[in-house]
């Protein structure tokens, strides 16, 4: 059902999707429902303790439009061609990346939920060609949801992968001398007893994944952290950093630490583009 309602909205216009964010979602999301917006309100005090509360609250007010924005993106992306895709979200310097992943037969791209982070599945169209796009995400407890996620996902060719899955399937990848790229949406919040990697990150000691830094250091792959911004309205540019060319040379915790820092700068630049819906600081060090 929700597969459906996805597929008949997503023949609008982006415009009149973008009317609906506007008119319905954003009014009824913040001044209506209220969606957490206590818990976005506690972590931008944290994370910008020197902003006025008037300043804050502007960029609360900003980050739901963008959150709504998200929403309707992502449902005009189910229909989207791949030559408008392109252009909507451009992904540079791709010379370089695709140097080193095709030299290492793989790459991992660390992304965040940044701007709107469904659409980032079109690197596929990005990468040198017969390279795959491994997407990594968490199976979701509706199946309807799951099958909706993973139904946008495939969209642009890649191929989506359950957590517990990927170590599995890049050693299958490999011993078919297939190179992949595996995308990581890596700013979740980790279990404390499972947390290796701690970094003061937007003023607070935060725990995060080191999935990337693991697979990327197994593998050999050089890992990239993907810098999101929003030049407009609708569109997005993806500028991808080394974080480890050599990801064997780094030390333990080094390259996670990177993603932090890299996060970090990202946010500052354009704090509206980040999730702050989520609790991220829910656990302590």
């Amino acid at each position: 059902m929700l597969l459906h309602c996805t597929s008949a909205l997503s023949r609008l216009p982006l415009k009149w999707l973008y009317a609906l964010s506007d008119g319905l979602l954003f009014p009824v999301m913040y001044y209506v429902v209220r969606y957490r917006r206590r818990m976005v309100a506690q972590n931008l005090r944290s994370a910008f303790p020197d902003r006025t509360e008037q300043a804050r609250r502007a960029t609360a007010k900003a980050f739901y439009h963008q959150f709504c924005d998200t929403i309707v993106e992502t449902i005009y992306g189910y229909r989207c061609p791949d030559e408008e895709m392109k252009e909507r979200v451009v992904f540079a310097p791709m010379e370089e990346v695709n140097r080193l992943v095709d030299a290492a037969g793989g790459g991992i791209f660390m992304l965040a939920h940044m701007g709107n982070w469904e659409w980032m599945a079109s690197v596929q169209q990005w990468v040198s060609p017969g390279v795959k796009e491994l997407n990594v995400y968490r199976e979701q407890k509706r199946r309807s949801m799951d099958e909706l996620l993973l139904a946008l996902r495939a969209k642009r060719g890649g191929a989506c992968v359950e957590k517990k899955r990927i170590l599995r399937e890049m050693v299958r990848y490999r011993a078919e001398k297939q190179p992949v790229t595996i995308g990581l949406i890596s700013d979740q919040k980790p279990r404390p007893q499972v947390t290796r990697t701690w970094v003061p990150f937007l003023h607070q000691e935060t725990g995060f994944l080191d999935g990337g830094e693991i697979l990327g250091t197994k593998f050999g792959y050089p890992v990239f952290y993907a810098h999101i911004t929003r030049p407009k309205r609708g569109y997005y540019r993806c500028d991808f950093k080394v974080l480890a060319a050599d990801p064997k040379a780094c030390k333990e915790g080094e390259i996670t630490t990177a993603y932090a820092r890299a996060l970090e700068e990202n946010i500052y630049a354009q704090p509206e583009l980040w999730l702050w819906t989520h609790n991220r600081w829910k656990w302590k060090k």
